[in-house]
């Protein structure tokens, strides 16, 4: 399919497992720009070039980056400019995500930490129960 010069709403929700509704929104926030055929411009017709943004924009978002973070970066590819700054900016775009799932992790660390201190005092206190029950 990556051969096509030219795809369909349908050839890319089909190919990236997609609602068309989902790439409408891409498109929406400037993600892909189709061009528009037929009647009024209803049919969209999106190039290669959109193929390889929504692929880099489901990327991106694997990743966890938001959309808006996902379109600098693609935006950064697109522009004929020296690469270094682009790189730069990824890089402390990158450094800046990291340091946010840094921080996540930490926080289920210490709340596992914690889940695991009660589940280990309400075992003490069943055994003390069933000790209780025992006895009695």
């Amino acid at each position: 399919m990556a051969t096509q010069t030219t795809f369909t709403i349908s050839d890319l929700a089909r190919e990236f497992d997609l609602t068309t509704r989902a790439i409408r929104f891409y498109e929406d926030m400037g993600l892909l720009q189709p061009q528009r055929e037929g009647p009024g411009g209803r049919n969209r017709v999106y190039s290669a070039r959109d193929r390889t943004r929504l692929k880099l924009t489901l990327r991106a978002k694997r990743l966890g980056l938001s959309l808006s973070e996902a379109k600098e970066i693609i935006e950064m590819y697109d522009s004929p400019r020296d690469t270094g700054p682009q790189l730069r900016k990824f890089l402390l775009i990158l450094a800046d995500h990291r340091r946010q799932l840094e921080e996540q992790m930490a926080d289920l660390v210490a709340n596992l930490d914690e889940v695991k201190v009660h589940e280990k005092e309400a075992r003490a206190l069943l055994a003390k129960l069933d000790k209780a029950g025992k006895a009695g």
